[in-house]
């Protein structure tokens, strides 16, 4: 089995790597669906999954000059704190996320998953559409929408703490409307080095609830790491909107399957 999930780790890998969409999306109902793992321990493992695997991504990043720290600060102040109170709430209420009160993370992880595919499917058409919304409207003081930028962050962390699902797509998606002006590189980079502290909180946060599996992590980052080298080598020669458009559909349909 140890063998089986180190392969499930190099084809999410390699899908990551060649569309950049975070791993959450793909292991963790993979993890539910086809392995039966429970759904309180699939998200907890691969919280600290995604956290040790989108570090070198922060590196690079940070390197090139694509993040700005500022937003990743805010939308920390707001999803930080959000993920610790969402995990003491779950030990307040006594919870049991490794058996029982799974319907509470399969539904949010199924929900999470349709709007990432919806974020992925018209990607290019809501930045479109946040760029002309940016000409019409008010102009947002800074304050307005720091603040508006902490909420999400807030919304961001008690998402991603239920379902590990939530940092990627649908994170870099509400920046652009927030940041039209921002170019694409560094909404990524920004989404991405935010992600790493979140994902890295929740993932500890759930190691006090007990459900992580660390054998299992061990297999899957095992396989992931050259998947992600092999996927981002091949990347360019393989048109985007095909990736985005068959990745989207997979997310939907698991996604769907999850919340009805």
């Amino acid at each position: 089995m140890d063998f089986a999930y180190t392969i499930s780790g190099l084809v999410v890998g390699f899908i990551v790597g060649l569309t950049g969409v975070g791993g959450g999306s793909l292991m963790t109902p993979l993890l539910v669906i086809a392995f039966g793992i429970a759904p309180g321990v699939a998200v907890g493992t691969d919280l600290l999954y995604a956290a040790i695997t989108k570090s070198g991504g922060t590196w690079v990043h940070s390197r090139r000059g694509n993040v700005n720290w500022k937003i990743v600060g805010l939308l920390a102040a707001g999803s930080l704190p959000a993920s610790v109170i969402t995990i003491l709430t779950f030990k307040y209420l006594g919870l049991d996320l490794r058996g029982g009160n799974a319907t509470l993370i399969t539904t949010t992880l199924g929900v999470a998953l349709i709007l990432t595919a919806g974020a992925l499917l018209f990607r290019d058409r809501l930045h479109e559409y946040a760029r002309k919304r940016l000409s019409h409207r008010p102009a947002w003081n800074e304050q307005t929408i720091s603040i508006a930028t902490v909420i999400v962050g807030l919304i961001l962390g008690v998402l991603v703490t239920i379902s590990s699902v939530g940092a990627g797509a649908l994170g870099a998606t509400v920046l652009f409307f927030l940041y039209p002006r921002l170019p694409a590189v560094k909404i990524v980079g920004t989404d991405i080095v935010h992600a790493v502290p979140l994902t890295a909180i929740a993932g500890l946060g759930h190691a006090t609830l007990g459900t992580i599996d660390w054998s299992l992590l061990g297999s899957l980052l095992l396989g992931s790491l050259p998947g992600i080298y092999m996927g981002s080598h091949i990347a360019s020669r393989i048109p985007e909107r095909v990736l985005r458009s068959t990745l989207a559909t997979m997310l939907a349909l698991i996604g769907g399957r999850l919340v009805f």
